[in-house]
């Protein structure tokens, strides 16, 4: 019998048995609360250290197309950390993620990176290997320690400096600080 009516003409290959290949999502909810569990346990897990892992530096996009864009990079590079004074070995101790094979191409992205690398290293407690013996330079005390909290969101704590005349006919000695 010919399909009647002016519907769409029904070309559906189905195979034999072709119910066991239905793709269901019912274990949606469930797996969405297993990903949140996971996330809770590895926070807990790695605490006081942040959530969102080592610190990560500011890059711009490629192209053209994207170059107004800015991103979190894979790792600071071997100038930034020396303007900022750390040593590469440490800054992976202590979060800062470090790429050996990124070059800077530009003052602005040095300066933007060592500054953030200096805010970082300003904010961070660090807590003593051995409990038992001495102190060392730079590590916490007890009631440090006890104020250090786990950082939950992203570190976004940069300033970009730009100049008002890409936008506007204006005099560029005029600077606008952008908190991104």
């Amino acid at each position: 019998m010919a399909p009647k009516g002016n519907n769409m003409i029904p070309n559906a290959h189905f195979h034999k048995d072709w119910q066991r290949f239905v793709k269901t999502w019912f274990n949606q909810p469930a797996r969405k609360f297993r990903r949140k569990v996971k996330r809770v346990k590895k926070a807990r897990a790695i605490a006081p250290r942040p959530v969102a892992g080592p610190l990560r530096p500011v890059v711009r996009c490629p192209t053209a197309r994207y170059h107004n864009k800015i991103r979190a990079g894979r790792g600071f590079t071997l100038q930034e950390l020396k303007a900022a004074g750390l040593n590469p070995r440490f800054a992976r101790t202590v979060g800062i993620s470090v790429d050996h094979r990124r070059r800077n191409k530009s003052v602005e992205s040095v300066q933007v990176n060592t500054q953030r690398l200096k805010e970082y290293k300003s904010k961070l407690i660090l807590f003593p290997i051995h409990n038992k013996k001495k102190l060392r330079t730079g590590e916490a005390t007890e009631e440090e320690r006890k104020v250090a909290t786990q950082l939950k969101g992203k570190f976004i704590f940069y300033y970009v400096l730009l100049p008002l005349n890409s936008w506007f006919n204006v005099n560029p000695c005029i600077y606008l600080f952008l908190l991104i």
